[in-house]
């Protein structure tokens, strides 16, 4: 299944879903998650199945002055 990720193409060799790909790149909170463009809430992170071709961004806060 070929995936992007943050704008990297990625390889997965099985279906998972959107919280074990985040675990697995070992994303760090807090953050935010769109799946092809669509907010994730992170209560539903674990439901979401990934397809081929799905584009994830993970996008953390930042501070700023």
């Amino acid at each position: 299944m070929k995936l992007s990720y943050n704008g990297t193409p990625i390889v997965l060799s099985e279906v998972t879903t959107l919280a074990a790909l985040l675990n697995a790149q070992a994303a760090k909170p807090p953050y935010a998650v769109a799946l092809n463009g669509e907010f994730i809430p992170r209560s539903q992170l674990a439901d979401k199945t990934l397809q081929d071709g799905d584009s994830i961004e993970v996008l953390s806060p930042i501070q700023g002055g």
